[in-house]
């Protein structure tokens, strides 16, 4: 198996996370988003949509991190990132789909960069964009994480799931952003007793051999 991946990309680092909560074997191959490496034509033959991250395992090549999150937690199933109970699975889903799909596509390099390249918005506007999504999604979030009774230690119950595989690279460049956390103590407690786990602290985006400033 081997990932094509980008230290800051939170795709990316989800997928990570998986792979070190399974302990998969795998190998890594670094794709700079800011150098275009992405661009390259060997790597748009196996990924068309030229982002990151892209798992191969033998003949499949996966494109897209939560479909590799289900592919991962169905051909390794232990530990399990879903539930048994169909309603569980639902809603561990709608957490992740949460991040995933409402906060994180509004916010990833390239749309930053489209906004600066295409609009001309200025750094501060641009940062105020990000800000502006993660509040609105952090927002919904903690209320629903503090209002469920399915909230454990982590999102859901006491061992990690897909959702906090999504949740927690988006806390990390919300920081990188200076997005406010305070109105979110349900969320700072999951990240801080996700962070506490090895397989998370090791897929951080710092402790990559790609890391650069």
């Amino acid at each position: 198996m081997k990932l094509f991946t980008y230290f800051r990309s939170s795709a990316s680092y989800r997928v990570r996370i998986a792979l070190n909560l399974k302990a998969i074997d795998h190998e890594t191959a670094f794709v700079h988003l800011r150098k275009r490496e992405q661009d390259h034509p060997d790597y748009v033959w196996l990924n068309p949509q030229r982002l990151v991250p892209t798992l191969v395992d033998g003949p499949h090549v996966l494109t897209q991190s939560l479909a590799m999150l289900e592919y991962l937690d169905e051909t390794h199933p232990q530990p399990p990132m879903l539930p048994a109970e169909p309603a569980a699975r639902a809603r561990v889903r709608s957490l992740a789909y949460l991040v995933a799909s409402d906060i994180h596509p509004l916010n990833n390099l390239r749309v930053l960069q489209f906004l600066s390249v295409e609009f001309g918005v200025t750094e501060e506007e641009r940062t105020d964009w990000y800000r502006h999504w993660v509040a609105l999604g952090f927002g919904a979030l903690e209320r629903l994480l503090t209002a469920e009774a399915g909230t454990g230690r982590y999102c859901h119950g006491d061992q990690p799931t897909l959702a906090d595989a999504c949740l927690v690279p988006q806390i990390h460049n919300a920081e990188r952003f200076g997005c406010p956390m305070d109105a979110y103590p349900t969320i700072r407690r999951i990240n801080t007793e996700c962070l506490a786990q090895p397989a998370f602290a090791d897929a951080a985006p710092n402790a990559q051999s790609d890391a650069d400033a």
